[in-house]
């Protein structure tokens, strides 16, 4: 009887103590990466089913599968262009072959604009500065790499855009708006493909802390959220793809080939519909674990909470006109050096507003 209580102990002390590793190795693989990594995303090829293995660099002179209809020339043009690109992504990816990447036109990139305001918020960051030195920025026309290459040592003229006039806004949900955000879609694959993993940025959004903190060493893609309602899993979240992060790896080339191939299921619309409209097929039969940023941290002028705080990045979306986006962001960036020169004490007392309302922010 001793010896079967004492085997009967020995069983159970076995399972409480498998099920607590269990505990543990769930934790460290789902947990936030912000307090143990300080580089770009040092976490990012540590998954480890087979379809999350990392793409090894390809060969540029072997091209993919053409895509069908008006993204084939653009696609032949961009396996003609790969060595430029590959040469580029060399330069600027981190150790962990982590690229940061925004696009801008004539108008976005001028004195001024936008592109300067996105710079200087590298460089009043707290402790982001360095994330500049990996950052690829796509031109959309000819004036805007001129200007890019003025300002930046990283610049990249998307191949679809040399044949259309994409300099002002006029064109927007126009066919060659929806081509051309198509067309950096396939790009942003082809970046995957070459074995690189990407966080795009749209240039609207100014950063004012370390946005790999708040991402998940879980998931596949990361993605910020127009309105969030409180599980980073759930696709019940509205995605904004103008912050999207995503791992190389087969499964998400596999996600955005089938992203891209659903643009004919959904006519008319930008890729951040159509991903909205698939977002749960990717997960349900893809197995594609999609985070969604928490609206705390990463903001829009859509739904924010109006605390530099807990403020990580903030977007100039539900903003329509070049003129309202550069008001507000720039007087936000005026308030973030304000707030950067309060000392710990006063940042604690409380939530620290920006003033409101601005032409859009409120």
């Amino acid at each position: 009887m001793g010896s079967q209580q004492n085997a009967l102990h020995q069983l159970v002390s076995f399972i409480l103590g498998a099920s607590a590793a269990a505990v543990l190795i769930f934790f460290l693989t789902s947990a936030s990466s912000g307090a143990r990594f300080t580089g770009i995303s040092s976490w990012a090829n540590g998954t480890t089913a087979l379809d999350d293995h990392p793409v090894q660099e390809a060969n540029p002179a072997r091209e993919s599968a053409a895509p069908a209809h008006a993204e084939a020339k653009f696609h032949s043009w961009l396996i003609q262009d790969d060595d430029e690109l590959v040469q580029l992504l060399r330069a600027v990816a981190d150790e962990d072959r982590t690229v940061i990447m925004t696009s801008v036109n004539e108008a976005w990139a001028a004195e001024d604009s936008l592109l300067d305001l996105f710079l200087e918020s590298f460089r009043t960051g707290e402790k982001i500065s360095h994330f500049a030195n990996h950052l690829l920025v796509v031109a959309l026309d000819a004036g805007a790499l001129e200007r890019c290459r003025a300002v930046h040592p990283h610049c990249y003229l998307l191949p679809s855009a040399a044949a259309r006039n994409l300099s002002d806004e006029k064109v927007y949900m126009s066919k060659d708006y929806l081509d051309l955000v198509w067309s950096k879609v396939r790009l942003q694959q082809r970046i995957l493909e070459l074995g690189y993993n990407f966080l795009f940025t749209d240039v609207d959004i100014l950063w004012f802390r370390n946005p790999f903190e708040r991402m998940s060493v879980a998931a596949h893609m990361v993605t910020s959220s127009d309105f969030f309602f409180g599980d980073p899993y759930s696709p019940m979240n509205l995605p904004n793809t103008g912050f999207l992060y995503v791992k190389s790896s087969k499964r998400t080339v596999g996600a955005f080939e089938a992203w891209r191939a659903a643009r004919e299921a959904y006519p008319g619309k930008h890729e951040q519909q159509v991903l909205n409209e698939i977002k749960h097929e990717l997960v349900a039969t893809r197995g594609l674990r999609i985070q969604f940023l928490d609206t705390e941290h990463n903001a829009g002028f859509c739904n924010n909470t109006r605390d530099f705080n807990t403020l990580y990045t903030m977007h100039a979306n539900c903003c329509v006109g070049l003129g309202a986006k550069l008001n507000d962001l720039g007087n936000l960036l005026q308030e973030w050096r304000a707030y950067r020169q309060m000392n710990d004490e006063e940042r604690s007392r409380g939530p620290v507003r920006w003033k409101v309302p601005g032409i859009c922010i409120h």
